[in-house]
C-alpha cells in the first residue's frame, strides 16, 4: 500500500506547491533576464559575428588561394614553354655547330688533298729530274764509250745541259 500512496502523492495536485514553483520560476527567470540573458545574448552575438568574420575571411583566403593557384599554373606553363624553347634553341645551336664542324672538316680534307697533290707533284718533278740526271749520266757514259775519248768537265757540263734541254722539250708534248 505504501507504493500506492507514494504513486498517488506524485500525481496529486497540490496548489501550494504549484504556487511556489511558479514563484521560484519567476524569480529565476527575472534573475536570468536581469543578469544572465544579456550577457548570454552578447556572447551569442559576439560568437555570431566571429563566425561571420571567419566565413568572410575564409572566402577571401579561398579567393586569394585560387588566384595564387592560377598564377602558379600560369608560371608553370610559362616555365614549361621557356624550357621547351630552350631545348629547341639548344638543338638548333647543336645543329648549327654540327654543320659548322662538318664544313671545317670538309675544308681541312680539301686542304689536305691539295697539300697531298702538291707534294705528289713536287715528288714527281724531283723524280723526273733525277731520272733526267741519271739519263744524262748514262748518255754521257755511252757517248764516252762510243767516242772512246774522255771529255773534260766543261764539255761534260755543256753536253749534260743540252741533253736535259732536249729531254725537257720531248717531255712537254707527252705530258
Amino acid at each position: 500500500m505504501n507504493a500506492l500512496v507514494l504513486a498517488s502523492s506524485f500525481t496529486d495536485v497540490k496548489p501550494g506547491l504549484i504556487i511556489w514553483t511558479w514563484i521560484t520560476f519567476a524569480v529565476v527567470a527575472f534573475i536570468l533576464r536581469k543578469f544572465v540573458w544579456q550577457e548570454l545574448f552578447k556572447a551569442v552575438e559576439h560568437r555570431d559575428k566571429n563566425i561571420a568574420n571567419a566565413i568572410e575571411s575564409a572566402k577571401r583566403e579561398r579567393a586569394e588561394a585560387e588566384k595564387l593557384l592560377g598564377e602558379q599554373k600560369t608560371a608553370i606553363a610559362q616555365a614549361r614553354q621557356e624550357g621547351a624553347e630552350a631545348v629547341r634553341k639548344t638543338q638548333s645551336d647543336m645543329q648549327k655547330f654540327r654543320e659548322e664542324l662538318m664544313g671545317k672538316a670538309r675544308q681541312e680534307v680539301e686542304e689536305l688533298k691539295a697539300d697531298a697533290r702538291r707534294m705528289i707533284e713536287e715528288e714527281r718533278i724531283k723524280a723526273l729530274n733525277e731520272i733526267k740526271n741519271e739519263a744524262v749520266k748514262l748518255s754521257l757514259q755511252v757517248a764516252e764509250k762510243l767516242l772512246n775519248e774522255r771529255l773534260d768537265d766543261a764539255r761534260h757540263q755543256q753536253l749534260a745541259q743540252q741533253f736535259v734541254t732536249d729531254l725537257g722539250k720531248q717531255e712537254r708534248p707527252q705530258a
